[in-house]
């Protein structure tokens, strides 16, 4: 058998990788139009602040590695046609249109920035950070920078403002809603983010989009709400990812609201053909419908499914709550589930409480300020959680997961047991206060 992996990513390579630990026989080739395989896109912000020293270091494998394993990867290398009905496809490698066989196809096929439409997008100095090669352009552009615009406050855009900011940078984030992260935080949340940011010496511009880039040849300015202009060597479009569909449409895949559609075994519509990663709509635990989960965690996920499907073995991807985590500066945030914005959006009732709690007992040295928010439905069933602090931050999202995955209530989780010391947390753990506050809002 032949399987024939089109994209090199987080849903790519980890497909490719769990089908040779299962079956040592079956024919693997990656087809990927980037250069670099095996690496994290999240660890760019880190190497254009020059926390990780090199673009090389987060580069985990090459094409030689795999080839070791037995398996093929074509880098530099596009498809531009496929035949499921005669189990073939085209594509180009250095200037040369080729065909290949397969039995077996798996679109891992990722997405594409998403560029609004903004005059002025297209000029010198005007970048968008999807992969390492973006990474190195803006990394030799900004040696001549002073102020930069970064456009789109999610994570990754956070992320890079605040490299930039590391490197002695004027940066200011703008985003054209009235919150940063409006994925994962409610307002209250995102406001405490905000202000930390600030006091970091961000310029953080809420609630106006960026109408136009200026600039001869190169970008000298951004105007904002069509009236105020403001200076820029550089401006980072940061404005999320759109699904890479042509080639699952190409193939008859079935298209979803947001992407392709596929079942709990990653199989699309299309016999032998699978999907996994940014393309694709995961099912969302909490709303019971479908979602769009782009994150390296759900590909890697995906990607283990869909090998041990192909491959014959039980599989079965579980529906996401898109937790997330983050590190900024010395802060770290992260959330899980739903927003209290969010589920009432989607018609589910909300009861919510915000705590202050410490990282550690209180009297113990060092001991840092955790804000955490816990969500519930109107029968007390957790459906979010949203936690910032200084330390100890991600295992606590990890907790409230697995509470939300196994449908807990408040009060199931009031009377559960933590782990206690002095140097790692609060005799009652922060969660048990959070759940506890909830808990008096029910009879």
């Amino acid at each position: 058998m032949k399987v024939v992996i089109i994209g090199g990513g987080a849903g790519g390579m980890p497909t490719a990788s769990n089908i040779r630990k299962i079956d040592k026989d079956i024919e693997i080739t990656v087809i990927t139009r980037d250069n670099y395989i095996a690496y994290s896109p999240c660890a760019i912000p880190y190497v254009l602040s020059n926390t990780i020293e090199s673009f090389d270091d987060i580069v985990m494998k090459t094409p030689e590695d795999y080839k070791e394993k037995d398996i093929e990867v074509l880098t530099n290398s596009e498809v531009t046609d496929v035949d499921n009905d005669k189990k073939e496809l085209t594509y180009t490698s250095e200037g040369e249109v080729k065909t290949m066989k397969y039995d077996k196809l798996v679109l891992a096929t990722g997405g594409n920035s998403f560029i609004p439409p903004i005059p002025g997008a297209d000029l010198d100095g005007v970048f968008k950070i999807r992969n390492i090669n973006d990474g190195k352009k803006v990394k030799e552009w900004i040696k001549n920078c002073k102020n930069v615009v970064v456009t789109g406050a999610g994570l990754i855009g956070i992320e890079i403002a605040y490299a930039f900011k590391e490197l002695g940078l004027n940066v200011t984030l703008n985003e054209m809603l009235p919150q940063i992260v409006p994925r994962s935080l409610d307002p209250d949340m995102a406001e405490i983010v905000t202000e930390y940011l600030k006091g970091e010496g961000l310029n953080i511009v809420l609630g106006k989009p960026i109408t136009e880039i200026k600039g001869d040849g190169k970008v000298e300015s951004v105007v904002v709400d069509s009236t105020d202009e403001n200076p820029a060597d550089m401006v980072i479009l940061a404005t999320g990812v759109r699904p890479e569909l042509n080639l699952a449409e190409m193939i008859g895949c079935d298209i979803g609201r947001w992407a392709i559609l596929v079942n709990d075994k990653m199989e699309t519509s299309v016999k032998d053909v699978y999907a996994v990663g940014d393309c694709v709509e995961s099912y969302d635990a909490i709303l019971e419908s479908n979602t769009i989960s782009q994150l390296g965690t759900t590909a890697v996920r995906q990607a283990k499914t869909c090998a041990q499907t192909i491959t014959g073995k039980k599989s079965k991807f579980n529906p996401v709550l898109n937790s997330m985590v983050t590190k900024v500066g010395k802060l770290e945030f992260g959330a899980v589930g739903l927003t209290t914005n969010f589920a009432q959006q989607n018609n589910i009732k909300t009861v919510s409480e915000k705590i202050e709690a410490f990282t550690r007992a209180r009297y113990y040295p060092n001991a840092k300020p955790m804000d955490i928010k816990v969500i519930c439905d109107a029968d007390g069933k957790i459906i979010g959680c949203q936690i910032i602090a200084e330390e100890r931050v991600a295992e606590r999202i990890d907790t409230m997961t697995l509470a939300i995955t196994e449908g807990l209530d408040c009060f199931d989780l009031s009377n559960m047991e933590f782990a206690y010391a002095p140097p790692v947390s609060m005799v009652t753990d922060p969660l048990v206060l959070a759940v506890d506050e909830v808990s008096k809002k029910f009879n």
